[in-house]
């Protein structure tokens, strides 16, 4: 890594960074907090809020791995880009390709299809096993599975159980503590009212001198595509280059920061985004808008992740808070734009993006969300712990994966996977080791699936199939973008791995051949219809600002 250029990139993103910076919109009253029912066990009873961190579990919603600046994005992310100068970047970190299996996953400590693939039947989530050792646990945002987090062990929630929602009026799953709640006022945004929810709880958790065990699920940046205006203006025109240009600057910027080697080379543009140049004037200047209003999602958030560190300072726990920061899965290709007549900082407006900025979001990688190729599954992951992590700003290749975090938590709490019948063990290994600059013993393997897109990570080794097209083969280390497919070189390697592939599936209880039959004997089309629709500017015009 080119150390003097990255140092000269986190200082410049610091000195961006105010964490005094404050939402306009400010708290909203706490309505109803349930009654703690907190057993605590006993060789832990005497500890003190101070013996054991804190633990602070940022999970972002359809975020690619190269959309925060300190991966190589152009979108200012001063706060994020500070946590990971002062802490540990993984440069191989997966998620499972789609929201609600990858937040299953990461509450488990399970492959979804384990824990229960839509609840937690086989599992305990990290909020049940970290309250017995005396946590407080709360959670605001995203639920998108079963029931609701009051069920599995969260003593405060205030969130949405819907696995999308407008972002300026909400739906009707919004919940508070269990109970209905619609208190929608005229300068809601979630992204907001999520920190705005996290200060209120972990003051409540603060003042019972517990430690807390906090998770917070963004749903931004997934779509609908809407941000507050004068977010959206800070990027006006930033995108009117081109998608080919971002990703050249991205790849760069990624080589700057080590996460590349500077010999890789960015992969041809895929034959299913059309080339920049062939748009029209005016759908290019659809696709610079639409960009720029994703641009301002991620900054927003930025932004609020900077009030919830601002307010950690504030109170003094800021130094003994384990913060984690990752993506559910890779950036979102689908095209299912509406209703764009609404400008898309007002309710009811319904805007995506489609697979060719995703391309960008996912620079250098293949594919995007609910695939298994690595634009799909590789997330971002960044740690921050004052004093814990050695060489802060490193990087690390350390094989992981959503199933690591909560041994990683219950390690570094102090706490004890329960064992019982009907709950499977854990399959997650923890990530302190790593934390602490030491060696673990890590994954041989990783198992993947959604739908009939699949794939298994053996060492350098990677098995990979398109919705139930013919297996691809990739060796990682020589090809992380998956350019050159080695699997008719090596039958025997497909062939075992396939069929490991399959007993790990069949572990799971997956019976449907459409899941785990053999697949395809045609090769990849490397592309769905549902990315694209070249007509979808034909009634746009440019909102007013």
């Amino acid at each position: 890594m080119n150390q003097n250029s990255a140092s000269m990139y986190f200082a410049t993103a610091a000195a961006q960074a105010n964490p005094a910076e404050r939402s306009p919109r400010g708290p909203w009253p706490f309505r109803r907090l349930l009654p703690f029912g907190i057993c605590i066990l006993s060789f832990l009873a005497a500890a003190s809020a101070q013996d054991r961190p804190n633990i602070l579990l940022i999970m972002v919603d359809d975020l690619g791995y190269a959309d925060f600046g300190c991966y190589g994005s152009e979108i200012e992310t001063p706060h994020i880009d500070r946590l990971a100068s002062n802490g540990l970047r993984l440069t191989q970190f997966y998620n499972t390709a789609k929201c609600h299996s990858s937040r299953l996953s990461l509450l488990s400590g399970q492959y979804s299809h384990y824990a229960g693939e839509e609840d937690f039947r086989n599992a305990v989530t990290i909020a049940q096993v970290l309250k017995e050792a005396g946590y407080s646990a709360s959670m605001t945002g995203k639920w998108h599975l079963d029931n609701e987090p009051t069920d599995y062990g969260f003593e405060q929630y205030w969130g949405h159980i819907s696995g999308a929602t407008d972002f300026f009026q909400g739906d009707d799953t919004f919940r508070m503590n269990g109970e209905a709640w619609n208190d929608f006022h005229e300068d809601f945004y979630t992204t907001d009212a999520n920190v705005d929810f996290s200060i209120q709880f972990l003051d409540n958790a603060l003042k019972e001198d517990r430690p807390f065990f906090h998770y917070i699920a963004f749903n931004t940046p997934h779509y609908p595509l809407q941000a507050p205006k004068k977010d959206i203006k800070k990027y006006l025109g930033r995108y009117d280059a081109g998608w080919e240009v971002l990703r050249e600057e991205r790849l760069a910027k990624q080589k700057l920061l080590g996460l590349f080697p500077a010999d890789v080379e960015l992969p041809p543009l895929p034959s299913h985004v059309p080339p920049w140049n062939s748009l029209t004037d005016k759908q290019k200047q659809f696709e610079s808008f639409r960009m720029a209003v994703y641009a301002a999602m991620v900054d927003s958030l930025d932004q609020n992740i900077g009030r919830l560190i601002a307010y950690l300072k504030e109170k003094g726990v800021y130094e003994n808070t384990l913060i984690l920061i990752l993506s559910d899965n890779g950036a979102c290709p689908f095209e299912r734009s509406e209703r764009l007549e609404i400008p898309p900082w007002k309710a009811g407006s319904w805007y995506l993006y489609d697979a060719s900025w995703a391309t960008v979001g996912n620079t250098p990688f293949k594919h995007y969300k609910q695939t298994q190729h690595e634009g799909g599954i590789a997330s971002p992951f960044i740690a921050h712990w004052p004093g814990k992590i050695i060489n802060p700003g490193r990087l690390d290749s350390e094989l992981s994966h959503l199933i690591d975090v909560m041994a990683t938590c219950i390690e570094v709490a102090g706490a004890r996977y329960p064992e019982r019948n009907g709950l499977n063990p854990l399959q997650g290994k923890s990530l302190a080791p790593i934390l602490k600059g030491e060696k673990r013993t890590g994954h041989e393997e990783l198992f993947f699936i959604f739908s009939n897109c699949r794939a298994l990570r053996q060492g350098d080794w990677k098995l990979v199939s398109f919705y139930g097209h013919k297996w691809e083969l990739y060796n990682l280390v020589e090809d992380r973008a998956e350019q050159n497919d080695l699997a008719s070189a090596n039958p025997e390697r497909v062939q075992a791995m396939a069929k490991r592939w399959r007993a790990i599936a069949q572990g799971a209880g997956i019976v449907s051949q459409k899941l785990i039959g053999p697949v395809k004997k045609e090769i990849s089309p490397g592309a769905k219809g549902s990315w694209h629709d070249p007509k979808l500017t034909a009634n746009w015009e440019m909102p007013a600002f």
